[in-house]
């Protein structure tokens, strides 16, 4: 197992993203490309989880939305397709992603959880501070977490 980091909306790391979003996103929850794909790709840094197989399959995502004043950090997007579900690697891929913001003296990350989710991310120590809210039409709740 391996995970890739870029900035670059060009770049085969970010094409696997966009993949993964696609599969896991659009096609099974049925949210619009338009709202998927939004003006903040270019801003992010998109993560990806690849195995350790001939083709390195890519399996799971997410992305970091950094802050302008680079304290903060907005973790989005986080998927795994449905064959490699519960098997642990969005969870690798979370604490790497952590460890990162760490590394890059990030004080607090905050994400938006959908509510079936929110166990996971509790495990990983993020706690909510808000009510429940529709993000593409599926039930959301902020998190945080001081990294």
């Amino acid at each position: 197992m391996k995970i890739k980091h870029t900035r670059d909306t060009l770049s085969d790391v970010y094409v696997q993203s966009l993949k993964i979003r696609n599969t896991v996103f659009v096609k099974e929850q049925q949210v619009p490309l338009s709202l998927e794909i939004d003006k903040d790709e270019a801003y992010a840094v998109h993560f990806v989880l690849l195995l350790d197989d001939q083709d390195e399959t890519a399996v799971s995502t997410l992305c970091i939305l950094p802050s302008a004043n680079g304290e903060q950090a907005l973790i989005q997007r986080v998927a795994t397709l449905k064959p490699y579900r519960g098997q642990g690697y969005a969870q690798k891929l979370m604490v790497h992603v952590l460890d990162f913001l760490q590394s890059q003296h990030f004080k607090i990350v905050e994400l938006h959880a959908q509510i079936q989710a929110i166990p996971f991310y509790e495990k990983l120590g993020f706690e909510s501070f808000d009510d429940i809210f529709l993000d593409a039409g599926i039930q959301h709740v902020a998190m945080k977490k001081i990294v």
